[in-house]
């Protein structure tokens, strides 16, 4: 059995609850298995891990978070009433955790592993992606697997001022702040999350708010460890290499501090390759040349197995040096690969309207980084509704990422979005979502959609970019214009360097992938990860402020680019000719009835008549949704027709439907009928009302009153007499 086969509990007070960590009762064929509790959240957490593949030079790790609907009680939507792939939400909990933990594993160690989150239950007022990492970090330090600096993390959001850590779902839509940060004793290693416009320094303060609420997490996770008492893998030492690192320098270094002066990503790309080919080649054909005595097949074995060792040792060095040439370059120069200074952002370009037929769409370029943003306007009928296991939920605004291998000049087939760009389309949609106008204003679901045709770096910012500049093209009123940059580091403990717009070759040799978005009064999106053990608070203070000086920077090259048809960065003043129409009008909800009609007769009819979609809510709030302008005031004044109410004052053309002793009644409009009351049918003295009105007759009639039961009074002598007074 494994060694933390022992049952053992610690509890700690997080969010104003309590949180157990236990581990030894159940899952014990696991190398390490928690159960997390909080509320009724309880979610199991296993890892696992097998030997490592020969030959293998990275680290496999699958990290996977699982929602099962029976653990709210809930049967899953569609046909086959079974969990499918995993949804959005779960991907991007399984991403935030694999991204903190992965760089934390120690040095040699590439079995491969898995760690898998399974929801059991399920409480609303405590959210599953907090237990789920917190178990993560408990079953991989319980476990034999060489992890062996506890992290943890917690959601912080500020509610009308006061930071707090873990609120419920409850208090989240009153938040301007919510980030969840991770981290371990020393520093934060990973942040995700969005705010509403707010300033750097109150972003830096709850990142260290977050960071201080981390630190009794990690001491119970200690504790658990130490209870439990797990024997750690101690991976295998590395082969010594020193000679032929020497060797490999002294052969290629030159060349490839050459190479990497090349400016132009496939042709420094190119040359890097080629030198690498030349290095490994002539070390294949030394090793072959060399006599060896063959006696058996174990001898054949071991030199093919030789030779495959020195060709990945060979590549491996390669690798390392250039990123080593790379490296000290920007320290001790602050030179980068494409000949920028640390905070200069790559040349931008900027266009909208650059395809006829979207309702919106922009192309952004930066550098070697390029994407084609469109925008599409839809009604409720378009909006996403989403099953998960707090309920079903809808929503009006998507921003999709895109990512096909052309943008890169690989070829590979196309499938359907993976993991990366679920997690990219979803920061951009944070970052816009803090600017978009209030739903009851511009009542629209909109979709954007973000194609990705060159890459080079950042593109996830420049989905950011270009849907800004999109939605503005199609007439959306945004609060204000949004940017978004990608910072990076390259730091060797005593030097260090903050680098603005990182290519994709610094976001791959640096230590920092820290991605920002936000206007010119403050940030509405964070994404940070580090691959260094950890980070001091002055370097993201710094990184910060840069990326405020980028962001700027980036949304002056925007408003320049597009003066002539946004003007400064303002959405336009008429909806693309292509765009359907949208119009909200509020009717009494007694009067929803006359609207759909039996058995929805007079919806259909309306719709069929005018080719718009008519969406009546309980609340009496309909919204009428068209392909063209035309077609949405046809349907508007035929629900109008059908809903109005009287107005004192009003004059009518009314038609007489009954007579009476005392007066005639008379419809308005279809539907709604008013008493002319004898006495009100003339100016003079009417002894009988058919001296005056027959049924069937037409008359105009003036509403003279309403009273509290509805009963609508008609004055057919008032409505002569302001006839008269016009008329002279």
């Amino acid at each position: 059995m494994p060694s933390w086969f022992k049952e053992t509990t610690v509890t700690i007070e997080l969010g104003g609850r309590p949180l157990t960590i236990e581990t030894g009762r159940i899952a014990k064929q696991a190398a390490g298995a928690v159960l997390v509790t909080q509320g009724d959240t309880v979610v199991l957490v296993t890892t696992v891990h097998s030997k490592p593949r020969a030959g293998i030079d990275f680290f496999p790790l699958t990290v996977d978070v699982v929602e099962k609907f029976a653990a709210a009680g809930k049967i899953p939507g569609g046909f086959f009433k079974r969990e499918g792939r995993l949804s959005d939400r779960e991907v991007l909990n399984s991403r935030f955790i694999d991204r903190a933990i992965r760089p934390l594993f120690e040095d040699g160690y590439n079995d491969d592993t898995m760690v898998t989150a399974t929801v059991l239950s399920a409480d609303p007022e405590c959210p599953v992606d907090i237990l789920a990492f917190i178990g993560a970090s408990a079953a991989l330090s319980i476990s034999e697997i060489p992890f062996n600096n506890p992290i943890a993390a917690v959601r912080v959001a500020r509610i009308d001022g006061e930071l707090i850590i873990n609120p419920t779902p409850e208090q989240l839509p009153d938040s301007d702040i919510e980030f969840i940060v991770a981290g371990h004793r020393g520093s934060i290693v990973m942040v995700e999350g969005g705010a509403k416009q707010v300033p750097e320094a109150e972003v830096l303060a709850a990142l260290k708010f977050g960071h201080e609420a981390l630190l009794p997490i990690i001491d119970t996770i200690e504790d658990l460890k130490a209870q439990v008492g797990v024997q750690k893998i101690v991976p295998a030492a590395a082969e010594d290499l020193t000679e032929l690192w020497a060797d490999i320098r002294g052969k290629a270094e030159a060349r490839l501090s050459e190479a990497y002066q090349i400016k132009e990503k496939f042709a420094r790309a190119k040359g890097v390759k080629v030198i690498e080919k030349e290095i490994v080649k002539e070390y294949v054909e030394e090793y072959t040349k060399a006599p060896v005595e063959i006696k058996s097949l174990g001898d054949y074995e071991s030199r093919a197995n030789g030779l495959k060792s020195l060709t990945r040792n060979a590549k491996d060095i390669l690798h390392d040096l250039g990123a080593e040439i790379v490296r000290e370059r920007v320290m001790a120069s602050n030179e980068r690969i494409d000949g920028r200074g640390p905070s200069d952002i790559r040349q931008i370009a900027a266009d909208v309207r650059v395809v006829p037929r979207p309702h919106g769409v922009s192309l952004f370029t930066r550098g070697e980084t390029q994407a084609m943003v469109t925008t599409t306007l839809g009604s409720g009928f378009d909006e996403q509704t989403i099953d998960g296991m707090g309920g079903r939920f809808k929503k009006t605004f998507m921003l999709h990422y895109n990512f096909p291998a052309f943008s890169v000049g690989e070829a590979r087939p196309l499938r359907g979005p993976g993991r990366r760009e679920v997690g990219h389309g979803t920061l951009a949609e944070r970052a816009i979502t803090p600017v978009l106008p209030e739903h009851e204003d511009f009542p629209y679901t909109i979709r954007v959609v973000s194609e990705t045709l060159e890459s080079n770096g950042s593109s996830s910012m420049a989905a950011v970019c270009g849907s800004t500049l999109s939605l503005l093209d199609a007439g959306v009123p945004l609060k204000s214009p949004v940017a978004g940059i990608a910072m990076g580091l390259i730091t060797d403990g005593s030097r260090t360097v903050v680098l603005s717009d990182i290519l994709g070759d610094e976001d791959h040799l640096g230590d920092m992938d820290f991605k920002v978005a936000g206007s010119n009064e403050g940030i509405t999106a964070l994404q940070m990860d580090i691959k260094v053990k950890e980070i001091n608070w002055d370097i993201l203070e710094k990184a910060l402020a840069q990326a405020r000086e980028g962001r700027l920077h980036i949304l002056d090259c925007m408003n320049k680019d597009t003066e002539a048809e946004l003007h400064g960065l303002k959405p336009r003043a008429e909806l693309h000719d292509f765009a359907p129409r949208l119009e909200v009008l509020f009717v009494k909800p007694d009067r929803i009835r006359d609207i759909i009609g039996p058995g929805g007769k007079v919806i259909r009819a309306i719709q069929e008549t005018t080719g718009a979609k008519i969406d009546v809510d309980d609340s009496g709030r309909c919204s009428v949704f068209g392909p063209n302008a035309d077609a949405v005031k046809v349907a508007l004044s035929m629900v109008e027709e059908l809903t109005q109410e009287a107005e004192i004052g009003r004059v009518y053309l009314a038609k007489v439907k009954r007579i009476a002793d005392f007066g005639a009644f008379a419809e308005i409009f279809p539907g709604t009928d008013g008493l002319i009351h004898i006495s009100h049918l003339a100016a003079g003295r009417v002894d009988n009302v058919t001296d005056v009105l027959n049924e069937g007759d037409e008359v105009l009639a003036k509403c003279i009153d309403i009273d509290p039961a509805g009963r609508i009074r008609l004055s057919r002598k008032e409505a002569l007499a302001d006839l008269a007074a016009r008329e002279e």
